[in-house]
């Protein structure tokens, strides 16, 4: 198989995937009430609040060391 194909068949696969996660991702959706979906997103906002804290402290702590 030459490059080109290679290349195309990769492009394909991916193409693929992508079409099964989002086919996936919409079963999930279908199959999770709502009330929960809403508890799941803000869960992982302050999940992700939670990590920019703990960067932010460290980037304090690499900044107050000296050079």
């Amino acid at each position: 198989m030459d490059e080109k194909t290679a290349n195309t068949k990769m492009n394909e696969a991916r193409e693929h995937l992508h079409a099964a996660h989002e086919n996936m991702h919409k079963v999930a959706e279908a199959m999770i009430p709502e009330g929960m979906r809403e508890h799941q997103r803000e869960a992982r906002k302050e999940f992700l609040l939670g990590i920019r804290s703990l960067l932010d402290v460290a980037i304090e702590h690499a900044e107050k060391q000296p050079k």
